[in-house]
């Protein structure tokens, strides 16, 4: 008797309503999937990379006729604002899109490489092989981006896809399907399988060719260990504590307003999000009242014209609420907001301001993922670089000042995969930049080049024309080896002896 599948319960973060169910995937069904993969890698993996790009952009199309019913799936999904959920979610999304069949051709054909001259006659080539089924496990704050751009990434380069979504935001996982499906993809190419932790360790430990996971620093460590006693290679986005350095001769409206925006949107549940914020200390308390007054202003809600949203993840309210009760049971001040004692019940949190803290509070060595930002004043580059590097997470990094050497120059001193000056966050929107992190932020960058080639093999090709009769290199050796330390001396010395070495490779190609 066929029995019939779990479902996984939909609820609404912002308003606490059930919104829909969707079947969970069983567990009995994993090899199923990898075997629909790998039948369909066989077609998949043998179309040009035009043909595949051609899907994409029919993907794309679809996506954008689609969009406002997208972003509304994406919003009710995860409580953020629509607007978030269209210029953040969507949008970059479609932009991934669009620079992959832009760039794909180019960036995964053929490419021709310098041989040396000691393989005199031979070509060297590097050519981008598919490496097969490709398990995409993607988080619950921006799930449609961070779901999407890797999928198309591994599709492009030749590879098909699992996906398994978060069980948080199980709608946007059953979008995504149906946006592929009615882009017209062949059977198998995109598979998802939906469900909680049990499901993805069974897909991870299902044996995929490759596994691209974003998420959390503990999880991204569970999948590495499987991943390495299967030496399956893995592209880990994990998570951010990232600064924000303001100096004091920034534009320091501009900085609050950014600063506001870097902690706040999406209620801080961005890896990128501004967790830490060092201000100069003779601009300290100008800035906070700058600071103060643009939350004071901000919209939380979930109408069309809010700025900020809900909570997405029930769990994650209690971390910031355990990181802020540490603060302030250690001194810390609150500038904006409420003790945790006075929250009121549901998944909005007020949007909260501390001072008076050190890097000995979790607030500031943990990820916080919530509307939590921190103040601490600094004195001199040399001290804000030290703090700033005081992580063990290294994901980005905004630097605001009016003086771009400076700004620079302290951009270069940040341990983190990516700093935006006079900015915040916005480095991932580029698609033509790498994107990953240092230290526990992270394996491997996506985006790019990088973002295409990690989700294939590179080979290495060496053509000779096969005319010849021996290399210079084969038997027999019998009195080459003098001739060879001269043609060496000759090639490698500070100014080259060309003549020497045309006449020892001469007498060498003799003996040959």
């Amino acid at each position: 008797m066929k029995v019939a599948p779990e479902k996984l319960k939909v609820i609404a973060p912002a308003t606490g309503e059930q919104i829909g169910e969707i079947d969970e995937t069983p567990i009995s069904q994993v090899d199923n999937f990898y075997q629909n993969s790998r039948f369909a890698f066989n077609q998949w993996s043998q179309l040009d990379v035009s043909e595949r790009l051609d899907y994409l952009q029919k993907l794309k199309l679809v996506i954008v006729e689609q969009m406002d019913e997208v972003a509304k799936v994406v919003a009710k999904d995860t409580g953020k604002v629509l607007t978030e959920a269209l210029i953040a979610d969507v949008m970059p999304s479609i932009d991934g899109i669009d620079h992959i069949c832009k760039h794909g051709e180019k960036v995964l054909k053929r490419r021709k490489v310098k041989t040396s001259i000691l393989l005199m006659g031979k070509k060297s080539y590097i050519e981008y092989m598919p490496r097969g089924v490709v398990l995409v496990i993607s988080p619950w704050n921006y799930p449609f981006q961070l779901a999407m751009v890797p999928i198309v990434s591994a599709l492009a380069s030749g590879n098909t896809v699992i996906l398994k979504p978060s069980e948080v935001t199980p709608q946007v996982g059953k979008c995504i399907e149906d946006l592929f499906s009615k882009a017209g993809f062949p059977e198998g190419v995109v598979q998802v399988a939906h469900g909680g932790k049990e499901v993805g360790a069974a897909f991870t430990n299902g044996k995929p060719d490759y596994i691209f996971f974003t998420g959390s620093v503990r999880t991204g460590k569970i999948i590495q260990e499987v991943a390495a006693k299967q030496l399956i290679p893995t592209t880990l986005e994990l998570g951010g504590k990232d600064p924000m350095i303001v100096f004091a001769d920034a534009h320091l409206e501009r900085a609050a307003k950014g600063a506001a925006w870097a902690a706040f949107t999406n209620s801080g549940q961005v890896c990128m999000s501004a967790e830490r914020l060092y201000v100069e200390k003779n601009v300290y308390h100008s800035f906070l009242s700058l600071l103060k007054k643009e939350i004071s202003a901000l919209k939380q809600g979930t109408d069309i014209d809010s700025d900020v949203g809900s909570m997405t993840f029930p769990a994650q309210i209690q971390i910031v609420k355990e990181q802020l009760t540490d603060a302030l049971s250690k001194g810390a001040v609150l500038e904006a907001g409420l003790p945790p004692e006075k929250w009121e019940d549901g998944m909005f949190l007020p949007l909260t301001v501390v001072t008076n803290v050190n890097h000995d509070m979790k607030m500031i060595q943990e990820e916080s993922f919530g509307p939590i930002i921190p103040v601490i004043p600094f004195e001199s580059e040399d001290e804000v670089v030290a703090l700033a590097n005081d992580s063990v997470y290294g994901l980005n990094a905004s630097v605001w000042t009016k003086d771009i050497d400076k700004a620079r120059r302290i951009a270069s001193k940040l341990v983190t995969g990516a700093v935006v000056i006079n900015d915040a966050i916005i480095s991932i929107a580029n698609h033509g930049l790498p994107f990953g992190g240092a230290k526990q932020s992270g394996i491997g960058r996506y985006h790019g080049e990088a973002g295409l080639r990690i989700f294939c093999h590179e080979k290495a090709i060496v053509e000779d024309s096969g005319r010849k009769k021996s290399e210079i290199h084969w038997y027999p050796y019998k009195g080459k080896y003098p001739l060879f330390l001269t043609l060496l001396k000759s090639y490698f010395q500070k100014q080259r002896n060309w003549l020497t070495f045309i006449n020892s490779f001469l007498s060498i190609l003799k003996k040959s």
